[in-house]
C-alpha cells in the first residue's frame, strides 16, 4: 500500500531520482500488476535486481503440447510509458517456433497493434503461454517453421523435439532447453 502523505513529504524534501522513478506511473502500475498476478505453475518470475521491477525475466515451462518439458526464458523491459505502451518482450531461449524468430522477437498481437492500457503483465504472460500451446502459422516471424507446421504437422513436431533436445534443424543449431 502506498502512503500518500509520505510521498508528499518526499516531494517537499526534494526527492531523489530513485524515489521519483519508483513513484512514476509505470512503476506504480507494475507494482499493482505484480501484486495482482497469480502465476500458473508452469511459470516463474525472476528479478535480477529486486529494486528494479521494470526489468525482469519470465520462465515458461509448458506441461503439454509440442513444447512440453521445455524451459523458455523471456526478458521483459517495461518502459516509462507503461501502461500506455506495451512492455518489450524478447525470448532469450532460441526456439523453433513460428511466432518467435531466431533473434528472440515475439509475434504476439497484444505486444503490438492490439495493446491497450487495460491489459496487464498477466495478459502478456497468458498470451506467451498460449503461443506454446497453439503456435499460429498464420502470423509468423519464423516463416520456415510456420510453413512446416502448415504442410506437415508431424515433421514440425519432430523438428521441435530435435531443437529442444539440442541439435540442428536445417542449418540452425539449437541449445538444449529440455528440463527432463
Amino acid at each position: 500500500m502506498i502512503k500518500l502523505f509520505s510521498l508528499k513529504q518526499q516531494s517537499k524534501d526534494g526527492s531523489t531520482a530513485q524515489s521519483s522513478k519508483k513513484t512514476s506511473a509505470a512503476y506504480l502500475r507494475i507494482q499493482k500488476d505484480l501484486a495482482d498476478l497469480n502465476l500458473p505453475k508452469t511459470c516463474q518470475m525472476d528479478f535480477p535486481d529486486p529494486d528494479d521491477l521494470l526489468n525482469f525475466r519470465l520462465v515458461i515451462m509448458p506441461d503439454e503440447g509440442f513444447y512440453r518439458h521445455g524451459r523458455f526464458v523471456f526478458g521483459f523491459k517495461v518502459g516509462q510509458g507503461y501502461p500506455h505502451d506495451a512492455p518489450k518482450v524478447k525470448c532469450e531461449t532460441q526456439v523453433y517456433h513460428p511466432n518467435i524468430d531466431l533473434e528472440g522477437n515475439v509475434c504476439l498481437n497484444i505486444l503490438r497493434e492490439d495493446w491497450k492500457p487495460v491489459l496487464t503483465i498477466s495478459s502478456v504472460i497468458y498470451g506467451l503461454q498460449f503461443l506454446f500451446l497453439e503456435p499460429n502459422p498464420d502470423d509468423p516471424l519464423n516463416k520456415d517453421a510456420a510453413e512446416v507446421l502448415r504442410q506437415n504437422r508431424r515433421l514440425f513436431e519432430q523438428n521441435v523435439a530435435k531443437s529442444m533436445r539440442g541439435g540442428y534443424v536445417g542449418s540452425v543449431f539449437f541449445e538444449r532447453c529440455l528440463m527432463k
